[in-house]
């Protein structure tokens, strides 16, 4: 059996204001993607690494995983117009190495705190049950809204789960998925936990931790940069 991390970096980060990609921002001396893919890097039961990048900057990345020995990196491939064409790409891609029992993790490239823990016991629950999704409870309060401005409908958070990524799959099961989302013309699923639950597959939870932060806008970047200097294991503990 193998296991390929395939991490997203297709975005262009328009929320940041900045002019390169938010993937590229450094952060502790490094660019966030390096940080991300230096936790698959170090993982045992990852055996390789596929990055889908931003068309432009896919050179610069063959320059970062030279730099910084990031031997695992087997292939940086181009993205899609949404982030759902760039999983597809991703995944689409893999049909050339990876078959039935084999596991492909999906992951953001801007999200670089991932405790080693955190994706072996996402891998274990994968390896059980098909596929399994880092997921934290649902504790605030959740009001339903139409608009974004108001709202009159509470949700029972009791039964809600807020998923995270990274996300493992058994590869055959999700690349059918992807194939059908594509006949079907489909290009509006943000993440393959939603393509899943779309075709009728159940989704297992592992577990989140709610420092699995995605930097999205500049106030996480001084949040990550803090988070780096905690042990990992006050970070996610099972």
């Amino acid at each position: 059996m193998k296991t390929v991390a395939l991490i997203l970096a297709g975005g262009i980060g328009k929320r940041m204001g900045v002019s390169l990609p938010k993937q590229f921002l450094e952060i502790k001396g490094k660019p966030v993607l390096v940080h991300t893919l230096s936790n698959f890097q170090r993982n045992d039961s990852v055996n390789s690494i596929v990055v889908v990048c931003v068309s432009d900057w896919i050179e610069y990345t063959w320059d970062l995983v030279k730099k910084y020995n990031l031997s695992k990196v087997e292939a940086i491939i181009p993205g899609g117009n949404t982030s759902h064409d760039s999983t597809r790409n991703g995944i689409f891609h893999l049909r050339r190495t990876l078959g039935k029992g084999d596991v492909v993790i999906i992951h953001d490239a801007a999200r670089p705190i991932l405790p080693q823990k955190a994706i072996d016991e996402m891998l274990r629950i994968a390896k059980d049950s098909g596929n399994a999704s880092l997921a934290i409870p649902c504790y605030e309060t959740v009001i339903y809204t139409d608009d974004q401005l108001s709202g009159n409908k509470e949700l029972d958070r009791s039964h809600l789960m807020r998923v995270q990524t990274p996300q493992a799959y058994e590869y055959s099961s999700i690349l059918e998925l992807y194939e059908r989302a594509e006949k079907e013309d489909r290009h509006d699923f943000i993440y393959a936990d939603i393509v899943a639950v779309e075709y009728g597959m159940t989704v297992y939870f592992s577990k989140g931790f709610t420092n699995n932060i995605k930097i999205t806008k500049q106030e996480d970047i001084p949040l990550c940069e803090y988070l780096m200097d905690i042990p990992e294991d006050q970070l996610f503990d099972l």
